[in-house]
This record gives C-alpha cells, sequence and structure tokens, in this order.
C-alpha cells in the first residue's frame, strides 16, 4: 500500500539548520535579531512591497491590517464565505460585523457579485459607503486568494477606491502567484490592496513553523504596524504606552527558518508546477473527476491543488472518497465549511450565495506537498482509478440469483 501521503507538510532541505543554530549560538531567539529585518526585506523585494513587517501569524496580520485600515466597531467588511474562518474572525476581534459573499468559479469571492452589491446596495454619502439594510458603514473588503488563485481585481479595485472601501488582501495562499494580464500585470498578490498579509504556516508554501508579514507601500501604515505588533511602546525604556498594544513580533528563530525557505521559493513553485501538470493530466483522464485550474490572468502558485468531483459520473461522493482515500493511506481534506452557515456568523447579512454550497459538495483538497514525488502522485491516480472501475465493474456484473 505505500507510505502515508499527507495532505501538505513542510520540507526542511536548505541552510534551516544552519540559520536556527546561529540564533541558538548567539543566543538572538526572541522578538528582536538580524534574521527579522533580513526576513522582512527579502520579502518585500521578492514581493515588490515597499514595506514588510512580521509578525507571530497570518491571523494576527490580518487582525493588524484592520487596525490599519481604520475599521471601528459596528462598521461592516465584505468578506468571502469560501475561506479558511481566520480572516472572518479578525472582523470580529475589531468589533465589526462580515457581510458575506458568494465564490466564483476559483474559490474566491465573486468580483462581479461584490461589485453589483457595492452598486446596489449601498449608498455613498459623506465620503463613505453605507449598508442600504442596516444604514452601517462599509468600511473595508477582505479578499482572499484561495489556493494560490489570484482574485480578479481590475474592476474590483475600481470602484472600492472610488467608494473609501479598504482593500485587505490575505495572500497567506498565494505566495509567489502574480498577475501576468490585465491592469495588474507583473504585480504579486498582496501588493495592490491597501494592506496585504502572508501565513507562513507549516502547510503553505514556504514555512517559518508559523509567522505571518503585513505588507504595504504606505511608510506610515509600516511604522504603524511596527508599533502595535511591539505592544505600543511609545517610550521603551519607561514603558509608556499611548495604544493598547499586541504581542505579536515574530521570533529571530522562526524568522531564520522562514528565510532559508525563502532562498528555496523559486525551486518549489517549479516543483508545484509540474506537480500540478501531472495531477491534471492523469486524474482528468478519469470519468467524473477533474483537477481546477487557475485563472488565465495570473502565474500560479498552486499552493493546494483542488479536486472536483461528479458524484453520478464517478460513481463515490466527496465524502466517500475521503474515507477512501484514508484507507489507503492518502490524506485529503473538503474545503471549508462554508462561513455563512458557521455558529457565530448565522445571522449575519449574505449576498446572493448560490454557487458556493455546490463548490463545497464536488471540492477536495489533494496531497500537495512540495516533495510529493512523481511516483506519489501516480500512486494516488491509481488508488482513484481502481475506485472508478470498482463503480464500472459492479454496473456490468450480473446479479447473482440463488438457486
Amino acid at each position: 500500500m505505500g507510505r502515508f501521503i499527507p495532505l501538505a507538510v513542510p520540507v526542511i532541505q536548505g541552510n534551516e539548520w544552519e540559520y536556527v543554530k546561529n540564533c541558538l549560538d548567539t543566543e538572538w531567539v526572541s522578538s528582536a535579531g538580524s534574521y527579522i529585518d533580513k526576513f522582512e526585506q527579502e520579502i518585500a523585494d521578492y514581493t515588490g512591497a515597499a514595506y514588510a513587517v512580521a509578525c507571530v501569524n497570518g491571523t494576527a496580520a490580518l487582525h493588524i491590517a484592520l487596525k490599519l485600515a481604520g475599521i471601528e466597531p459596528e462598521d461592516e467588511v465584505l468578506v468571502p464565505t469560501v475561506t479558511f474562518i481566520a480572516p472572518v474572525n479578525t472582523v470580529k476581534y475589531v468589533g465589526a460585523e462580515p457581510i458575506f459573499i458568494d465564490c466564483d468559479d476559483y474559490y474566491n469571492i465573486d468580483a462581479e457579485k461584490t461589485i453589483d452589491f457595492i452598486n446596489l446596495e449601498t449608498v455613498f454619502k459623506n465620503g463613505a459607503s453605507y449598508n442600504k439594510k442596516t444604514s452601517r458603514k462599509i468600511s473595508a473588503i477582505i479578499l482572499v486568494h484561495v489556493f494560490g488563485n489570484a482574485v480578479y481585481l481590475d474592476d474590483l479595485v475600481e470602484i472600492c477606491q472610488e467608494r473609501n472601501i479598504r482593500i485587505i488582501e490575505d495572500a497567506a495562499e498565494s505566495l509567489g502567484t502574480r498577475y501576468i494580464r490585465g491592469k495588474y500585470d507583473g504585480e504579486h498578490t498582496g501588493t495592490i490592496g491597501d494592506i496585504g498579509c502572508l501565513s507562513f504556516n507549516g502547510n503553505k508554501i514556504i514555512t517559518a513553523g508559523g509567522g505571518g508579514m503585513i505588507l504595504t507601500n504606505n511608510k506610515e501604515l509600516s511604522k504603524k504596524a511596527c508599533y502595535l505588533t511591539t505592544q505600543g511602546k511609545d517610550d521603551e525604556l519607561r514603558y509608556v504606552h499611548d495604544e493598547v498594544g499586541y504581542n505579536y513580533r515574530l521570533t529571530n528563530i522562526q524568522a531564520a527558518l522562514g528565510l532559508a525557505q525563502l532562498e528555496q521559493l523559486s525551486e518549489f513553485l517549479k516543483i508545484k508546477r509540474q506537480n500540478h501538470i501531472l495531477y491534471k493530466k492523469e486524474i482528468n483522464k478519469i470519468p467524473g473527476l477533474k483537477i481546477c485550474d487557475g485563472p488565465n490572468y495570473s502565474d500560479n502558485n498552486y499552493w493546494m491543488c483542488g479536486l472536483q468531483i461528479n458524484p453520478k459520473q464517478y460513481g463515490t461522493d466527496r465524502d466517500q472518497l475521503i474515507q477512501y482515500l484514508l484507507q489507503h493511506k492518502i490524506q485529503t481534506k473538503p474545503i471549508w465549511h462554508l462561513n455563512h452557515l458557521q455558529v457565530p456568523y448565522k445571522n449575519c447579512q449574505t449576498y446572493h450565495i448560490e454557487k458556493a454550497p455546490g463548490m463545497l459538495e464536488i471540492s477536495l483538497k489533494m496531497p500537495s506537498s512540495v516533495n510529493l514525488s512523481s511516483d506519489g502522485i501516480r500512486r494516488v491516480v491509481k488508488t482513484l482509478k481502481v475506485k472508478c472501475k470498482q463503480k464500472y465493474s459492479q454496473k456490468k456484473s450480473p446479479a447473482l440469483v440463488k438457486p
């Protein structure tokens, strides 16, 4: 049956041991040190952002981003229903309320429906957009580049800027993805909105064991991000704090790990692309199965490989397939439970959520680690083919009748 194939695990094969050992040898292990500064600078250089501020994780980055964007209690923030729950939770951290928007064919927030909502369901007055239904100010939108797929931004950014709706990009899954067509040709996800956020969790394309990063082209916002993530120290010597701050800084050890991983990112991206191509070539031959492609207006990082299932054609639904693959030591997961149906958010406003429920039912996250070999992919494909053959052989076998 072979070894267990996990969904997404890190690969430690570069300078990680050397850099972490240097932290231990020099005793620079906590929330200051040269690796933090270098990691921030290298991320900024790679993405093209003017400034990058490291923090403890991607959720902390999103929380601070909302603070930087000036979101206040009782404001409203547009969010996708299809995403990991973290960005939605951070809206509540600042006392605001989420409004849930449907997904498009790439699991991202539906840009067209979002524009319709802004045009039809809000009114612009006194320099701000207000929800006609609740009379609350809509201050921001969180855009999540799901699975590394870039959100279509050409028209959405324009209307948000016109209507004074701040744009926060959750690029936790899309480091390495950049636009190749349209207004933002050549630009990386996370650098187009007012503030971008990255994650370096263990399942991301590069990891720091945890960790996150705030991206911005605004010098004052970068300074404020540093201030807020280090407990809001106005006089460090005398422990004077004029604002509520947060203990959100990244450690030097984590930054050392992240820097070593970043040095290998170009190679990781090549492997991810090759694996996606192999998955697509082999799985798309199986009746009822299809590997999800990214949009043609961006160069994808292929962080996570998505599988779509036609249960009638394939003969097995999503949940049955998860269990079948697990029995064969292959880990898969469904996409996230839709956020507008989560218990804390059941009473929140939604807008024409029609595609997302169907996408949830047919979608599966496939093994996508950088160290997944071509032999591993072929084993996954072979297992899927066997399941498909079982279905067709059962159809063709005549029923046994007792004499």
